[in-house]
């Protein structure tokens, strides 16, 4: 599945082991490694989180693109 292989490689892209991403999110290691393992789907709001800390977009995390960057909120240029 493209979550957990994107997910997976963006972690190791920042060089960040599994128990640092989940304690970067406020997470159990245990609950994130279910996410990479794809045993467990996120909530919306740890979606949100992962893409706020990978910096990417949550359609990218959710391979509904493969345009990585954040766009700004609408209204905003």
């Amino acid at each position: 599945m493209i979550f957990q292989e994107r997910l997976r490689a963006l972690r190791k892209e920042r060089k960040e082991t599994q128990v640092q991403t989940a304690a970067a999110l406020g997470l159990v290691d245990r609950h994130y490694q279910r996410f990479e393992a794809g045993t467990n789907l996120p909530s919306f709001q740890n979606i949100v989180a992962l893409a706020d800390h990978f910096q990417v977009n949550a359609d990218y995390l959710l391979g509904r693109t493969d345009v990585r960057e954040m766009l700004p909120p609408s209204g905003e240029s």
